[in-house]
Order: structure tokens, then sequence, then C-alpha cells
């Protein structure tokens, strides 16, 4: 009777790639591949799992914008225990950890968002679907334009070579509006987000 229990104990589900990666970010390794982290939540047996954190993310930002650092951090946490890879939860983890005078947890979460936004601004230059910046959701692309110091001003859904595209218009601080390319196929593919 052991024998046919063992087998069963030990073909326990390895860990997803994505809880590989998560668990050495979590550890403290920020030099991890922040691209990878992304791409491989999207097939996730965490991301499958994962509960609906609109209400969450609304609480976090308006909590950041009324100065309720700490409720703004708890909101944060939410959505991060649910998508760690949503930029705005670690943007507002980072202020409200700064804050509330923690500079090492905010550190990290400021490394964290950096390394999220640089894998899709490394992913293409964003002028032409060629050569167009690979977002897992839609909303990535509003995160990336207002960490650019952008405001969106115009958008529209093209498809080219078997492709989606988002073209984004978007204008600086001086009115100056330039375009960018978001290539759409995996939030075209499965728009869980």
């Amino acid at each position: 009777m052991c024998l046919l229990v063992l087998p069963l104990v030990s073909g326990a589900k390895n860990p997803s790639e994505y809880a590989k990666l998560l668990a050495d970010l979590k550890a403290g390794n920020t030099n991890i591949d922040y691209a990878r982290l992304r791409m491989s939540y999207v097939d996730s047996p965490e991301r499958k799992k994962a509960k609906d954190t609109t209400a969450e993310e609304k609480a976090m930002s308006q909590a950041l914008q009324s100065k309720d650092f700490a409720g703004a951090l708890k909101d944060a946490e939410s959505v991060l225990d649910q998508q760690y890879v949503n930029m705005d939860a670690h943007f507002v983890a980072f202020v409200a950890e700064r804050e509330l005078g923690d500079a090492a947890k905010a550190d990290f979460h400021r490394t964290v968002f950096r390394g999220l936004i640089d894998s899709i601004r490394n992913s293409g230059d964003g002028k032409s679907p060629e050569k167009a910046w690979v977002v897992i959701s839609v909303h990535e692309e509003y995160v990336v334009l207002r960490a650019l110091g952008l405001r969106p001003s115009g958008q529209s859904l093209v498809g080219q070579n078997g492709h989606m595209y988002d073209v984004m218009k978007a204008k600086d601080e001086d009115g100056n509006e330039e375009t960018f390319y978001f290539n759409t196929d995996i939030p075209m593919k499965d728009e869980k987000f």
C-alpha cells in the first residue's frame, strides 16, 4: 500500500516558471528577467486562480491621493497578492513605503516597477508595428505612457501580418504628440486583465 502512495506524493506538481521567478524576486533578487516574469504569468496557474482586484486598485489609488499611505499600502499588497506583475500596485507600494519611512521596501518596489516598465520598453522602440512594445494587458499601455510623462490623446486598433496593435497617440506636458505601437496579441487572445 505504501508503494502506491509514494508516486502520488512525489509526483506533486513542480512550481510554475512564474512561481519560481516570483519566489526569487520576493527573496530579494531584483536582477530577474522581468519580461519572463510577465510572460510566464499569462499562462500560469497563479493567474488562473487570481481574484479580481478592481476594487483594491481603485481603493489604493484613492488612498494614495488622500495621503492615507497605510491604507494605500494595504490595498497595494492585496493587489500584489493576486497579480504581482501589476505595475500600478508596485508604484503605490513604493510611494507608500517611502512616505511611511521604510526606505528598503520603497527601493524594492521602485526597482520592480522600473524592471516591469523596462521589460516592455526593451521589447522594441514602440515607433512602428515591427518594433511595437509587447504588453500582456491593455492597462500596461497606459502605465508605460504615464511613466514616460505622457497622456493618451487617441487610440486605434490595427491588424497587420497576423498581429494586432494598439496605436496610441500621446501628448507630453507641452502638447507635443507622439505615436506609439503596442503589440496586443496577448490581451486580445485572453481578456482576463
